[in-house]
């Protein structure tokens, strides 16, 4: 089965800032959940305004269930649930007047399936936006954004800000719809335990750059952290270093197969080491 989402080379320039997103590729599979990592202003909204067509890319290609989408591409867009960081909704709404409103605007709303989600997330249906909590808002634009049987879920730092027991929930949720397999959750965070939990892949930005796409396993599996001395560091062939970054006496070098650098140098420290440790000596070390 083709890719739900495929990204190839996009670049946006933001002239005034003199901010650059560079030639951005990536793909997600049918039935899996990429998360897309980066500490803030990486490029990670930016990149989702390019795929949803609210941000006009300056060039590449993004391809959506197999079409690039246009503005008049109603039937794209029905495809896809939506949940931005901060407010998705007028705040003076309540959860009856918001239903109301989806309803006309989505072909395949099911109020049934809402009212559900609003059961299950203990939301007061009367209540203004304006009155619920932050985990409150993004568990109403979650139950929003799958309200309308979308095949895709885009969510832009939909879990930042919430309690862990109120995330957990969350990525119940969100690993219950991608058992159909024809769906696919496109997950933005700066919480790298949660995709840890949830990920089948996982694409690091920084500075408007790719760094490093992989599967979870392998970067939980294969990817590894040699602690080394100095001497040893010096020692290490230039092929195999990601990244490097030196702490106190101690040097820090990111290797692609763990096993492989453990048997070539049998004298050093080697460590799998957690997403955001990977993602650390990705952004702030150092290339050979």
């Amino acid at each position: 089965m083709e890719n739900i989402l495929e990204l190839k080379e996009i670049t946006k320039t933001f002239p005034k800032s003199n901010y650059k997103l560079d030639n951005v590729s990536f793909s997600l599979p049918y039935g899996a959940i990429l998360g897309f990592v980066g500490e803030n202003g990486a490029g990670k909204t930016t990149t989702i305004g390019c795929i949803l067509n609210t941000i006009i890319k300056d060039s590449g290609t993004v391809k959506l269930f197999g079409r690039e989408m246009h503005d008049g591409d109603t039937d794209l867009r029905e495809k896809i649930g939506v949940v931005y960081d901060g407010d998705n909704f007028p705040v003076n709404w309540t959860a009856e007047q918001l239903a109301k409103v989806m309803s006309g605007l989505y072909k395949q709303w099911d109020d049934d399936l809402f009212q559900q989600y609003l059961g299950s997330f203990r939301l007061p249906i009367k209540q203004k936006i304006r009155n619920y909590s932050r985990g409150m808002t993004m568990k109403l634009a979650i139950a929003a954004a799958l309200a309308h049987h979308p095949q895709l879920l885009v969510l832009d730092e939909a879990t930042s800000g919430i309690d862990p027991i109120m995330r957990d929930e969350m990525l119940d949720v969100f690993l219950e719809f991608v058992q159909e397999e024809d769906h696919a959750i496109l997950l933005s965070s700066h919480i790298t335990s949660d995709l840890e939990k949830v990920a089948d892949y996982i694409t690091f930005i920084h500075d408007g750059k790719l760094l490093l796409t992989a599967t979870k396993n392998e970067l939980v599996y294969e990817y590894a952290i040699m602690r080394c001395k100095k001497e040893q560091f010096l020692a290490i062939d230039a092929k195999d270093i990601l990244a490097y970054r030196q702490r106190d006496y101690q040097i820090d070098v990111l290797v692609a197969d763990g096993k492989t650098a453990q048997r070539k140098y049998k004298d050093v420290v080697v460590d799998h080491g957690s997403i955001d440790e990977i993602m650390m000596l990705l952004v702030k070390g150092e290339r050979v």
